[in-house]
C-alpha cells in the first residue's frame, strides 16, 4: 500500500464575532499520539467561556506550536497533525497489514476495535445527554465500532430510546444515582450526564440542598522566607474575569438600591410543590425560578432596564435574554437564559438546573454564555443578606436575591413573624435614574408577593 503523508496545521477557529484570540488552557494530546478526527486536543479559554477544541482530521500529532498559557489569535496554528492519506491497495489494509510493513495480529486488532467503541467525541456526548441516551445501548458503525453522530440521530429516529429506559427502569438498581452505580474511575460520559453530587441539607439560602462551592487554590513554589505568603498564579479565567470587572467599574457610573419583599407566601407555594414538581420534571423548584419570574415580568413593564449605553444612544433591547449569574470552585460565569420572557415558572427552573448543571461541568457552549441583557444573582444562596454587585458589562443593571430570614413585622399595628428577602439592585447611572429604579424594584417586589396557593407554575 502506498501512503502519502500531509501535514495539517490546526488553527484557533472563529469561535464569536467579539473574540479574536484564545488561550490554551490545557494540552489533552501530546506529540506521538494518534488522533481521531473530532478528538479533543485541547482546552481553549477565551473572555467568555471555555471550549474544548476537537481535532479536524485523524492522524499522528507531531508538533505543538503554542505551549499551555500562551495566547494565540483566531487563525493561528496551535499545533500539526500528520495525515496518513491511502492511494491504493485498500484490499490489503484489510487483510490486515501495517503502515510500517508488519503484520498486525488479530489480539491487537481487538483490542483495537473495542478501544474505539469505547472513545466519544464531544458531539456524541452531547447529543446523547440531550436525548438522554446511554452510549452502551448504541451500535457504533464507524472506524472500529465507534458511535458516531449520525448513529446517535439514527437511534433517536429509529425509537430505540424508549425501549432502552424501559430496560434501565426494569434494572434493580435504575433509580440510583450513575455515579452510584459505577467504580471510581468515571469515565468522560459520567461526568457530562450525571448531577452534582448532593451534600447535607443545609438550612438557610435558596438551593437549601446545595453548599455553596469552596474556591480551589493551587499554591505554585515554596513559602518565602522569612514571610507568611504564598505566590498563586493567576489563571487565564480570573485574568479574564479581573478584566471584565475592571472594565465595568471604570466606564460606568454605578449606582446601587434596595427593597425588602415580603416572599412569605412564595415560600409556602414552592414548599407545596417542590415534591411534585421533582417527580415529574426530575429538577428542583427553587425560589430563584420564582423571582426570575417577577423581574421577567417587571422588565417588560421597564423595558429601559433591558438596554445598554451607546455614546450617543441607548439601545433598548427586544428580547429579554437573562443572564444567570453561577459560581464554580474557581470563577463566576453568567449563561444566559434566551428569551425569558416567553418562559413560565416551571421552564425557568428546568433553564436554571440544567445551565448550572452544565456550568458546573464545565460544558457550557460559546451560545449558552451570548446575548444576555440583564443579569440575576442568587447571592443568598450563601447565605448574604445584602449585596453590591457589579454590573455585566455592557449591561444596564444587575438584581441580587437575598438570603431569605424571618423577621417580625408590623401587618396592620400588629406583630407577625414573616419570610423577608432584600433585593439589591445595581444600576448604570448613565442610563437609569433612582426614580424609574425605584418602580422597577416596587414592580418586582408586587410581583413577587403576589404569588398565592393558587398560582400556576405552567
Amino acid at each position: 500500500m502506498n501512503l502519502n503523508v500531509k501535514e495539517t496545521e490546526v488553527t484557533v477557529p472563529h469561535l464569536a464575532e467579539s473574540l479574536v484570540s484564545a488561550t490554551i488552557g490545557k494540552w489533552l494530546k501530546q506529540p506521538g499520539d494518534y488522533i481521531e478526527q473530532y478528538d479533543v486536543l485541547c482546552e481553549l479559554i477565551t473572555d467568555k467561556v471555555n471550549t474544548e477544541m476537537p481535532s479536524p482530521v485523524a492522524g499522528k500529532l507531531t508538533k505543538l506550536l503554542v505551549a499551555e498559557g500562551q495566547t494565540a489569535a483566531v487563525g493561528e496554528a496551535i499545533c500539526v497533525i500528520e495525515e496518513q492519506l491511502s492511494t491504493q491497495g485498500q484490499g490489503t489494509a484489510s487483510q490486515g497489514t501495517s503502515p510500517v510493513g508488519g503484520s498486525i495480529g488479530q489480539s491487537a486488532a481487538a483490542g483495537y476495535d473495542e478501544g474505539m467503541r469505547n472513545r466519544f467525541s464531544p458531539s456524541v456526548l452531547k447529543l446523547a445527554s440531550e436525548h438522554g441516551i446511554r452510549l452502551e445501548d448504541v451500535q457504533g458503525t464507524g472506524l472500529g465500532g465507534r458511535i458516531t453522530r449520525k448513529d446517535i440521530e439514527a437511534f433517536v429516529a429509529s425509537g430505540m430510546k424508549s425501549a432502552s429506559a424501559a430496560n434501565t427502569a426494569a434494572q434493580p438498581q435504575a433509580a440510583a444515582p450513575r455515579a452510584e452505580q459505577r467504580s471510581e474511575a468515571r469515565t468522560a460520559e459520567d461526568v457530562f450526564l450525571s448531577s452534582p453530587p448532593k451534600g447535607p441539607l443545609r438550612s438557610t439560602g435558596i438551593h437549601l440542598s446545595e453548599n455553596p462551592p469552596l474556591p480551589r487554590i493551587e499554591v505554585e513554589g515554596q513559602q518565602l522566607e522569612g514571610r507568611g505568603e504564598y505566590l498563586v498564579d493567576v489563571t487565564p479565567i480570573r485574568s479574564a474575569i479581573a478584566r471584565n470587572m475592571r472594565q465595568s467599574v471604570t466606564e460606568i457610573p454605578h449606582g446601587w438600591m434596595m427593597i425588602e419583599v415580603d416572599v412569605t407566601n412564595m415560600v409556602l407555594l414552592r414548599n407545596k410543590l417542590k415534591d411534585e414538581f421533582k417527580r415529574q420534571e426530575g429538577v428542583n423548584l427553587t425560589y430563584l425560578s420564582f423571582m426570575m419570574k417577577a423581574v421577567v415580568s417587571a422588565i417588560k413593564d421597564y423595558p429601559i432596564m433591558n438596554s445598554v449605553w451607546a455614546v450617543d444612544k441607548i439601545i433598548v433591547k427586544r428580547d429579554i435574554n437573562i443572564s444567570l449569574a453561577v459560581g464554580t470552585e474557581d470563577s463566576v460565569l453568567t449563561p444566559v437564559i434566551k428569551r425569558a420572557d416567553q418562559k413560565n415558572i416551571a421552564g425557568l427552573a428546568r433553564e436554571i438546573e440544567e445551565l448550572s448543571r452544565k456550568t458546573r461541568a464545565g460544558k457550557l457552549s460559546l451560545n449558552d454564555m451570548q446575548g444576555g441583557t440583564f443579569t440575576v444573582n442568587n447571592t443568598g444562596s450563601f447565605g448574604s443578606i445584602l449585596t453590591q454587585p457589579i454590573i455585566n458589562y455592557p449591561q444596564a443593571a444587575i438584581i441580587t436575591f437575598e438570603s431569605i430570614v424571618k423577621k417580625p413585622v408590623v401587618i396592620q399595628d400588629m406583630i407577625a413573624v414573616r419570610s423577608m428577602a432584600n433585593l439589591c439592585l445595581s444600576l448604570d447611572h448613565r442610563i437609569l435614574d433612582g426614580v424609574i429604579c425605584g418602580r422597577f424594584l416596587q414592580r418586582v417586589k408586587e410581583n413577587m408577593e403576589s404569588y398565592n396557593q393558587e398560582t400556576k407554575l405552567y
